[in-house]
């Protein structure tokens, strides 16, 4: 599957596909020297369970990353390794998983979003490339970046783009979308964006069933 450069600004950005099977291959190597694991593999070859003396250790049957996860990782590598000499920033983390966004942090990627931001959008100019992340971003976000004249990799996992279709749908018919999440999250305010749809729609977010009963 390839995956294009979203144009942005006011002049159309040339399509890039990441995906091409040199780059692929390259960052494949790289992706496996840093999270692939000998110890897990040997559990798998066995069946997922590893017995040494009084211990045994059973791996979980989808133990690792998603489909999803893996794919947002892997474009970011791309992005580093099509884009040397342009400056790169993601949209917050690209997953929730400390050690991968160090990874992504060493590659030279400064973060524009969270606790651990390193530049701001308004710094951004129109030969910057910014990697919106696997859970996405809100859309006052993300036109935010475009008004900038940036080029964007988009990682959002198609599960995301599944439910954002679904509260967009409901928007459509005046309807109220429940979600469910932490109101602060990444994920939940990027869903809870497009819940609005063109200022129809509704949402309440609750993460608990107390929170549920208030709301």
């Amino acid at each position: 599957m390839s995956t294009n450069l979203i144009s942005s600004g006011t002049t159309a950005r040339e399509k890039v596909n990441l995906r091409t099977p040199d780059v692929m291959a390259a960052v494949q190597e790289q992706v496996e020297s840093h999270y692939r694991s000998d110890i897990v593999e040997k559990i798998r070859r066995t069946g997922g369970v590893l017995s040494v003396d009084e211990t045994t250790v059973r791996l979980a049957k989808q133990f690792g990353f998603c489909y999803g996860v893996e794919r947002a990782i892997d474009l970011a590598y791309a992005a580093r390794k099509v884009f040397k000499d342009r400056r790169l920033f993601i949209v917050g983390e690209i997953i929730h998983n400390p050690e991968v966004n160090e990874q992504i942090s060493s590659l030279g990627i400064k973060n524009l979003m969270g606790k651990n931001k390193q530049a701001e959008i308004s710094d951004l100019q129109p030969e910057d490339v910014v990697i919106v992340p696997a859970f996405g971003t809100e859309l006052s976000t993300l036109q935010q970046i475009k008004e900038r004249g940036c080029q964007i990799v988009d990682t959002t996992c198609g599960d995301v783009m599944s439910v954002w279709k679904r509260v967009r749908k409901y928007a459509s018919e005046s309807a109220t979308s429940i979600i469910h999440g932490k109101a602060e999250h990444e994920d939940t305010k990027a869903t809870s964006s497009r819940a609005l749809g063109e200022g129809k729609g509704q949402y309440l977010t609750a993460m608990t069933l107390a929170e549920t009963a208030q709301a």
